[in-house]
């Protein structure tokens, strides 16, 4: 699954990676957590652009937000069919990047798991593949929110955790986030895991367990792991 993740690049370097104008007001954060608002990048007028979305996403039908917490992540197996995410599978797919996320790992004879940090190889921000709605409360509410989208884990990964999101490779980005887009096989078939050897894990400290820990030390190698 995704559960937290790490967004630390400067503006200046997300723009130029993603091909978008500069995002304002954004600064590092080392400890994503659900129900935070968070950037995505979606199409407008055939363009990329950043937005900001709430992340949990909570279907039009919804009577209330709470729905939110249960939907931060959709599982590409049936993100195209489940009720709360088919229409925005459909017509409002965006990236979510990121520079890092983390997984916790079962520790055989321990309550507490082991968090572990994920990067690409080269350190270049990672686009998530993920969906956005918008939803319509009462007394005039209008919320915008997203899910990141979770498939199999590949070869690193599974030693730590049976799923991980789906980071989508540059060449996909466009294919994804295209609104008019209606081939769904070719969608789905954007959903696999990224190559492992791409990727790099460590062990890091259990302070990632607190969002309220948003800083650089949730990220650092420890070596008296669980």
């Amino acid at each position: 699954m995704c559960g937290r993740f790490a967004l630390y690049s400067d503006p200046l370097t997300l723009a130029r990676r993603f091909g978008v104008d500069t995002p304002a007001e954004l600064r590092p954060h080392y400890n994503v957590a659900p129900t935070q608002i968070i950037p995505i990048i979606r199409e407008e007028e055939s363009k990329r652009r950043f937005a900001l979305a709430r992340w949990g996403l909570i279907p039009h039908w919804a009577k209330d937000m709470e729905i939110g917490y249960s939907t931060i992540n959709a599982r590409a197996e049936t993100v195209a069919d489940k009720p709360a995410f088919r229409n925005a599978f459909r017509r409002r797919r965006c990236l979510i990047p990121a520079d890092a996320y983390y997984e916790w790992q079962v520790v055989s004879d321990s309550k507490t798991k082991q968090p572990w940090f994920i990067v690409l190889r080269d350190r270049k921000p990672m686009a998530f593949a993920g969906l956005w709605e918008v939803w319509h409360g009462a007394e005039g509410v209008t919320v915008e929110s997203c899910s990141i989208i979770v498939t199999e884990a590949n070869e690193i990964m599974r030693p730590i955790h049976d799923r991980m999101p789906v980071i989508l490779p540059t060449e996909s980005w466009d294919a994804w986030i295209k609104s008019d887009a209606v081939d769904k096989l070719g969608l789905l078939n954007l959903l696999k895991p990224y190559p492992a050897k791409e990727m790099e894990a460590w062990p890091v400290s259990t302070k990632v367990n607190n969002p309220r820990n948003d800083s650089a030390e949730c990220m650092e190698l420890v070596n008296d792991s669980l």
